[in-house]
């Protein structure tokens, strides 16, 4: 199979004045994930004004232990950037700075989709904390939840999923890995969800280098299973598709990369798609969600609903 090209749409070389801002934001709480503890939330906002003094954003939200480059890294590349660029320079970032492709071309495009009749799913917590967050989220209007596995012992992890399945109230959850399970208790955790009718998908349950692994259990159970770091960039979305996958992929993207290679790739190939957040600030948000409204799949939730994490807005940007 050969390798996928894309080109990016035909703009005229245009000259912008850029600034950028580095950004901090605490979590309101600290996100854990198998990948470890995550207690602030560092950015790029980024600006472009144009000939006629109008200024667009762009945020660079980078996620080092997801596949994209460090803050430090994204920094450094603004920082050796001139005070004048053109569009030119924005498409001739590397690959290896997917955040900053994201920033830099998504200031120059227009937010133009109505995004208010999408569908979230709301984050919990990792451990029994959730039991205790889901009720006020189902209060907020959220009916699908994305609580996070492969944090503590697979024994107690198994009790506090059992409890879910006692909740009255039709919810579907998602069970988010961040690769942190081994094969055998891949096999456990989708053997449960088969069972309790309640696991809208599985999301990556095994790591990166185990593709064929993911394969193999995507055809043994009922239930879904989904890519998520493995597709993190668009060279990786692109390659695990190239490789046959065919279920699921979690794109984020603000670390994805261009959007208009993205969105060349989804309208080329119908990919079961589900957008979710990187903890962007409202700049980034919504440029996200923009590619989402377009690029998604309707049938299924967003991954946004993250508010009881990061505030949508910043103090200061």
């Amino acid at each position: 199979m050969e390798w996928i090209t894309f080109e990016f749409g035909i703009y005229a070389w245009l000259m912008y004045q850029f600034a950028f801002q580095p950004y901090q934001r605490p979590f309101k709480q600290p996100l854990q994930t198998s990948h470890g503890k995550w207690e602030v939330r560092e950015g790029i906002i980024l600006s472009l004004t144009d000939n006629l003094g109008k200024t667009h954003q762009g945020e660079i939200a980078p996620i080092s232990w997801f596949g994209s480059e460090t803050v430090n890294q994204a920094l450094n590349y603004c920082r050796q950037l001139p005070p004048e660029i053109t569009t030119e320079t924005i498409y001739t970032i590397p690959d290896s700075l997917p955040a900053c492709q994201f920033g830099f071309e998504s200031a120059l495009a227009l937010n133009n989709q109505n995004s208010h009749h999408l569908t979230y799913s709301g984050l919990l917590s990792a451990g029994k904390a959730a039991l205790q967050q889901w009720g006020k989220l189902w209060e907020q209007g959220y009916r699908t939840f994305k609580w996070k596995i492969g944090v503590y012992p697979i024994v107690e992890e198994l009790e506090i999923f059992a409890a879910f399945t006692q909740i009255p109230k039709p919810v579907k959850l998602r069970l988010d890995a961040n690769g942190g399970l081994t094969y055998d208790e891949a096999n456990l955790w989708l053997q449960k969800s088969d069972s309790s009718k309640l696991v809208e998908f599985i999301e990556q349950p095994l790591g990166l280098e185990q593709f064929e692994q993911m394969q193999t259990l995507s055809n043994l159970y009922n239930t879904a299973i989904a890519l998520d770091e493995s597709v993190a960039t668009f060279n990786q979305l692109q390659a695990c598709y190239q490789r046959g996958w065919r279920g699921i992929f979690v794109i984020k993207p603000s670390i994805v990369g261009y959007p208009s290679r993205l969105r060349q790739f989804c309208q080329t190939y119908p990919i079961d798609a589900v957008f979710s957040s990187a903890f962007e600030t409202e700049i980034g948000r919504n440029s996200a969600l923009n590619l989402a409204v377009e690029l998604a799949n309707p049938h299924r939730a967003v991954g946004f609903g993250i508010d009881n994490f990061l505030s949508p807005n910043t103090p200061g940007i």
